[in-house]
């Protein structure tokens, strides 16, 4: 039951019958303190502030401690106008090319691109049903860490990572249809 709607018991509960099960608990009584002549604010008994008068002093002194800045030497400074902003080299990785033939294979895919290496998904000769679930795996992987995905061929799609690159040679060579590069 959330309440609400109407209840319709309302008019008929009387919230004197149920005051009886709890005892009252008188507050403790708390000290009243005076107010001496001299001081600006008193201690009222609900937790207030009295001020010090000028002869008093703190209960215990604050020493402040004078720090110096510290100085950047101009060696490390960096040059140019972004001055503070660490930007990596785009990496030139050569694709990983991945043929799975079953859904499991989509781990070697998301390792590779996991470490800013671009992958070369090939789903020629896959099952529609298999096809389909590893593209819409491949398009949220790429979605979840910021990457790139495209068409380069027939059911064919190359996978680059936020951070990457692919060769204009490497393009050039998936765009003719081979699929493996020099060094695989």
């Amino acid at each position: 039951f959330l309440g609400l709607g109407e209840d319709p018991y309302y008019d008929d509960y009387d919230g004197d019958a149920d005051d009886d099960l709890y005892e009252e608990v008188a507050e403790p009584a708390r000290p009243q303190r005076r107010r001496p002549a001299d001081d600006e604010i008193w201690d009222d008994g609900d937790g207030g502030v009295r001020m010090l008068r000028e002869d008093e002093a703190p209960a215990s002194p604050v020493e402040r401690v004078e720090r110096p800045a510290p100085v950047a030497s101009p060696a490390a400074a960096p040059m140019g106008s972004d001055r503070g902003v660490v930007r990596p080299l785009p990496s030139t990785n050569r694709p990983e090319v991945v043929s799975p033939t079953r859904f499991d294979d989509v781990q070697e895919v998301a390792d590779a691109f996991k470490k800013v290496q671009p992958v070369i998904i090939n789903l020629q000769g896959v099952d529609r049903d298999l096809s389909r679930r590893l593209i819409d795996f491949a398009s949220g992987l790429c979605y979840g860490l910021e990457g790139e995905m495209e068409r380069v061929a027939d059911q064919v799609f190359l996978l680059t990572p936020r951070g990457a690159e692919v060769s204009e040679d490497d393009r050039r060579r998936l765009a003719a249809g081979e699929l493996e590069t020099p060094d695989s």
